[in-house]
């Protein structure tokens, strides 16, 4: 447990120990039972011998003798209290008294002759009842004012040691131009106003996951040097009906008073669905809250320096009421990086990182289509601990095509182990693949391709477009179904034998096939639309929602589908048979090296066969020392030519 967690834990019962001894003593004070007597009754009591105990305690200050003592009929809380004038003639008969008598005789200090005693004895205890009633209190307030702040806003304020500007956003130059007159107008609001202009009050920025939203809303904070507010869309719902509402009107007041100032709220798609839909009606929560979020945003002037930033990839299920001018005013999407945005993105994320010579950032970024910014700084990430895990010094080209791997299709499963017969069929189904895309002029490029099993795959063909376009053309989404369907094709005309390893592959073809009859148009059908694409089912909306062909039309949009990959599949058929030999030389050589890059496919394509080995014996110690830093070979300074030779072959 945490040192602090403890002493939490034990000052209450501290406390409590405390609070019981003061009140123990309290009690026996009070219990006390004290007689005072005059001179006469002492001597009284000398003469009958009944005095059994007593106590001489000099009072300086008061010149007089304090004797405290018990008789022998008194009871255990029972006790006399005598003052006498301070002579030396009453201590010599009380002494004469003792010498006959025989009882207890003691003497003590002064006790006002230290101020420490008489605060311990007659101070203390006070303050001991006083400290635990102000501790009993102060954890009743406290109590109440957690109570009390259930309410207030979960927005938390960016420190200002992390500042974010332009310089850490790469790849995004468009959206960057979008929202730099916001920075404008939270530095000099003034020139905006002179000419009734009124700046965006919110911001919407839509686009899937990783690709910089967050990151690109902190640098509009930190270019205009105004205080970021962040917060989830989910952190304004709570159980109890109201509470989110609550919490709406506190962030703006915060907001209010901190002005000018930018708020960002991440997911607001957690908060800003549209009301009154979705099975089983509302969410009275939800709804409030937005309903206060929209009140809001209408509400503060538009000269208050208040700019809100929200970021969601379901840009669908928004409240229309969110989107109208007034509020979320202008929508910036950003997308997934292109070759030149990645290769900027990855040179941001390789600052900190030591790289081999042979690494390019301009050719990891044609190697990587798809990979948002977040994907690419995984990849690096992996790379470096991948070569930490190997005692390398720099990442090289090996660690980032299994990071690469890795981040594609997890890590790979070294210790699972093919039967022959079972290795050769995946060898000939990714072979398909490659044949297909050497030989199709539009079909997707592959890559990379390994009979490494990874994941629930047994191996795989990283296939990548030949160039990156906004567009596709009839042709171009043809080849793609034919180049996916090269596996099983193989399968049958080497094996006459199927497998469930073609399942992914036709997923993505059935999918395009799909798209291009009912979205494209590009079927007998027409160029008509029969779906929309959408993200996911929105229950309630999506499943109500009427559809706008009929049962033949269904019939005839699935006989188009069928018809469109049986005709990839002849043509793969075809192709492949053509290619029978290059077929035959694919797979043979992945059979021996499980893995080939592009490079050594279009060699072997060219020559019959792959590089042969390097012969590291033709190479001086220059060159060979030079190979193995580029390498990242610890300590190759030291080596010796043997040594060295043996650690590059590896």
């Amino acid at each position: 447990m945490h040192r602090r967690g403890i002493r939490k834990g034990i000052v209450p019962y501290l406390f409590l120990f405390i609070l019981m001894v003061s009140i123990f003593y309290g009690f026996n004070i009070l219990n006390r039972k004290v007689h005072v007597l005059n001179y006469g009754q002492l001597i009284d009591y000398f003469e009958q011998n009944n005095i059994t105990q007593i106590t001489i305690i000099p009072r300086d200050r008061a010149k007089i003798y304090e004797l405290r003592g018990k008789v022998k009929d008194y009871k255990e809380n029972e006790s006399f209290i005598i003052r006498v004038p301070l002579t030396d003639e009453i201590i010599e008969k009380l002494l004469d008294y003792h010498s006959v008598h025989k009882f207890k005789l003691e003497t003590e200090p002064d006790p006002e002759s230290t101020s420490f005693v008489l605060i311990l004895i007659n101070v203390l205890p006070i303050l001991l009842l006083i400290g635990a009633t102000f501790f009993i209190v102060t954890r009743q307030v406290s109590g109440a004012n957690r109570s009390m702040d259930f309410g207030r806003s979960r927005a938390k304020l960016h420190e200002e040691g992390k500042k974010v500007t332009f310089d850490d956003v790469a790849g995004l130059k468009e959206e960057k131009e979008e929202v730099r007159e916001l920075i404008d107008f939270l530095k000099n609001p003034k020139r905006f106003q002179k000419l009734g202009a009124r700046i965006p009050k919110g911001v919407l920025l839509v686009g899937p996951p990783g690709t910089g939203k967050t990151l690109l809303a902190r640098a509009v904070a930190g270019e205009a040097n105004v205080p970021f507010y962040y917060i989830s869309g989910s952190d304004f719902v709570e159980l109890f009906v109201g509470v989110g509402a609550s919490r709406v009107r506190d962030m703006f007041r915060q907001a209010k008073n901190n002005a000018p100032c930018l708020i960002f709220i991440d997911e607001i798609d957690a908060v800003g669905r549209q009301r009154g839909t979705g099975l089983g009606g509302g969410h009275d929560e939800r709804e409030q809250t937005l309903n206060q979020l929209l009140a809001e945003m209408d509400g503060f002037g538009s000269n208050e320096g208040i700019i809100i930033i929200a970021a969601t990839n379901r840009p669908d299920v928004l409240d229309p009421a969110l989107l109208r001018p007034g509020r979320f005013d202008r929508q910036v999407t950003v997308n997934l990086p292109d070759v030149k945005a990645r290769e900027e993105i990855l040179a941001v994320h390789a600052r900190n990182k030591i790289l081999s010579k042979n690494v390019t950032l301009e050719n990891l970024a044609r190697r990587t289509p798809g990979f948002s910014g977040a994907d690419l700084e995984n990849l690096l990430n992996e790379a470096a601990l991948l070569a930490v895990r190997r005692n390398k010094e720099y990442i090289t080209m090996a660690e980032i095509d299994e990071a690469t791997d890795r981040v594609l299709m997890g890590p790979a499963k070294l210790s699972k182990k093919y039967t022959d017969h079972e290795k050769k069929m995946v060898s000939y189904h990714e072979a398909g693949h490659v044949v297909l895309g050497l030989k199709l002029n539009d079909a997707n490029v592959v890559q990379k391709v390994t009979i490494i099993p990874r994941s629930y795959a047994g191996g795989y063909a990283m296939m990548v477009p030949k160039e990156e376009k906004y567009t596709a053309t009839k042709t171009e989404l043809l080849d793609q179904i034919t180049g996916l369907l090269g596996g099983r094709v193989t399968e049958e005309i080497v094996f006459n034998e199927m497998t469930t390893g073609a399942h992914n592959d036709f997923e993505k073809a059935t999918k395009i096939a799909r798209s291009m009859v009912t979205e494209y148009g590009m079927s007998n059908l027409g160029p008509m639309q029969f779906e929309q694409q959408t993200e996911g089912v929105f229950l309630g909306r999506d499943y109500n929602k009427s559809r706008n062909f009929s049962d033949q039309v269904a019939l005839e949009i699935d006989k188009e589908i069928r018809n469109i990959i049986n005709e990839c599949y002849e043509q793969a058929k075809k192709i492949l048979l053509e290619n029978r030999d290059l077929l035959d030389l694919i797979s043979s050589t992945l059979l021996k090296y499980e893995t080939l890059t592009k490079e050594q496919i279009e060699y072997l394509v060219e020559h019959g066969c792959i590089p042969d080995e390097i012969d590291y014996s033709d190479y001086n110690m220059t060159r060979l020392r030079e190979m193995a830093k580029e390498k990242g070979i610890r300590g190759y300074s030291k080596l010796s030519r043997e040594e060295l030779i043996k650690e590059l072959e590896k």
